[in-house]
């Protein structure tokens, strides 16, 4: 099916050339010092969501293995990374998951963990949350919208009541709770062609209502556009949304935030250990810098002053405020 298709062709030209954007500025995209190490463990997921620049999904089979786990974390140890962030897909479904989450814990202050609560919640998987709370793993978890029909309609029936539970899990653990060391972050990401909305106002909404209708608390919302890639972008094409989505994102492009763009301080490793500037430039095909280097090839950090593989879905991490 074309929606698996993973990688699309590279989109360059005006008014959405992101290169030529950041020329007309006077800028350069070049990496800073690299202090996260951000690793993606597979495509499987227990969701096929509409919004996924990923194109995850129940049938991948791009599943990163404990040889490649071993090779990257060999890195990690050398260079001593500031935070390891561990995503997927679902990382949940990769079914090394235990060892690498304890393996990468070892090498970093600070671990991060991404999930879509669904997969966290489901399938005995009990064992994992307490080791991540043993671990003072912080949580990022994917939480659509407040709206049970929305949130359904963009990740799949019956995602809604099982994120709501995982949360109320998660907080009975202790995850997002005054005084425990245990952060839970959320994101949302907008249902449609639409940007995202004001981060704080959207933080207090959600705030407010998960609290009086399920109890729920957490400590940071962070509120993000689509990336038009994957699914997602699929979707773009058949609707005929595309072009007009671009020019949003082109014409709120910000120069101020391109200094906090994560592909700065990041570098993203895949499942079959190559390494991008980000987890977009991974989706998209566009290695490190456009240079196709692999995890056991590095000895150090990325350099410095390197320049950042670019290309039109850039526009989304400098559209307003940014995507940091």
């Amino acid at each position: 099916m074309a929606d698996d298709h993973p990688f699309i062709p590279e989109l360059e030209t005006e008014p959405t050339g992101f290169s030529r954007t950041l020329a007309r500025h006077g800028l350069k995209l070049t990496r800073g010092h690299t202090q996260i190490l951000q690793v993606n463990v597979g495509l499987l997921c227990n969701q096929t969501c509409g919004h996924c620049h990923l194109n995850a999904g129940p049938g991948k089979t791009e599943v990163m293995t404990r040889q490649t786990a071993d090779q990257i974390a060999d890195w990690a140890e050398r260079v001593s990374f500031e935070a390891i962030d561990i995503t997927g897909g679902a990382p949940e479904m990769n079914p090394d998951i235990v060892t690498i989450v304890k393996t990468f814990a070892a090498l970093a202050p600070k671990l991060i963990f991404r999930s879509n609560l669904s997969a966290l919640n489901s399938g005995g998987r009990e064992h994992l949350m307490d080791l991540l709370k043993s671990l003072q793993a912080t949580i990022v978890a994917s939480f659509a919208s407040i709206n049970e029909a929305q949130a359904d309609a963009q990740r799949g029936d019956g995602i809604f009541k099982a994120s709501v539970a995982a949360l109320q899990k998660l907080n009975a653990m202790g995850y997002g709770q005054p005084g425990t060391g245990l952060e839970l972050n959320l994101v949302s990401n907008p249902t449609g062609a639409f940007m995202a909305a004001d981060q704080a106002q959207t933080e207090k909404r959600f705030r407010q209502m998960l609290e009086s209708k399920w109890g729920i608390t957490f400590n940071h919302l962070f509120s993000f556009s689509n990336a038009p890639l994957g699914r997602f972008r699929r979707w773009l094409e058949r609707s005929g949304n595309l072009p007009a989505y671009l020019k949003k994102l082109a014409d709120a492009f910000n120069p101020c935030a391109l200094d906090g763009v994560m592909c700065r301080t990041l570098v993203s490793v895949s499942w079959d250990g190559y390494l991008y500037d980000c987890d977009f430039n991974l989706a998209r095909g566009l290695p490190m810098g456009r240079n196709r280097v692999h995890v056991t090839d590095m000895i150090g950090r990325p350099e410095q002053g390197n320049p950042i593989a670019t290309a039109d879905h850039c526009y989304t991490c400098t559209a307003g405020a940014g995507f940091t």
